[in-house]
């Protein structure tokens, strides 16, 4: 059976948060996320730990899938519900085998041929981008655009996820291009009010998926 994604997909990176992650977590629950990634480039391995633990001992109860990244070995030790890889870090089969077979393993791509490589390995579903030009990484990938999406989507039926960039204003364009779920950072994070914006992509998603259900039907 086909993995079916939450059309959004946060991502919690620490740099951005002015609310310790608990809290933010929170807000997203309440706003209906049911995707979670958490990311602290400038953790210490026991503080990412620390603070994955604290966060899958929150959302799994809730059944909030709960994704730590670039550490599969954090992501098994904290229970979270799955890895998130990008190309530097550890590949795709071996943060498979620190996870094991019912956890997710997602994998960052930004070109064809990293696309291709994605598409063959065991990975429950692949990231493209940087789709748009973006200020949550310090040193982004060249930007693909729309297109891209399109390419990854006629290529594989492994779920899609479309990030970099990605605003409320767009989201609706990068899903009707084939992407199953958009991630977006900044433009929750740096929000008045993160979880209201939250709940914006939340309604907009669900009744743009409603739409394209109806005509289906």
């Amino acid at each position: 059976m086909r993995l079916v994604l939450p059309r959004l997909y946060v991502i919690l990176d620490a740099a951005l948060l002015t609310l310790p992650e608990i809290d933010c977590a929170k807000r997203l629950v309440d706003a209906g996320v049911h995707l979670i990634q958490y990311r602290n480039k400038s953790a210490s391995p026991r503080q990412l730990f620390e603070k994955s633990s604290e966060l899958a001992a929150f959302l799994n109860p809730l059944g909030v899938r709960f994704v730590v990244n670039d550490r599969a070995d954090v992501a098994a030790l904290a229970d979270a519900g799955g890895v998130h890889v990008g190309q530097d870090d550890s590949g795709v089969e071996q943060a498979r085998l620190m996870v094991g077979s019912d956890k997710w393993v997602g994998v960052s791509t930004h070109n064809a041929k990293q696309l291709r490589d994605a598409v063959a390995s065991s990975a429950d579903y692949v990231a493209v981008g940087p789709i748009f030009s973006t200020g949550s990484k310090v040193n982004p990938d060249p930007v693909v655009g729309v297109d891209f999406v399109r390419q990854a989507r006629a290529m594989s039926d492994k779920p899609i996820v479309a990030i970099g960039g990605i605003t409320l204003e767009c989201a609706e364009e990068v899903t009707e291009a084939g992407a199953d779920s958009v991630a977006v950072i900044s433009d929750i994070w740096r929000a008045e009010n993160p979880g209201k914006r939250a709940r914006q992509y939340v309604d907009m998603l669900e009744k743009q998926n409603s739409g394209i259900a109806g005509r289906g039907a």
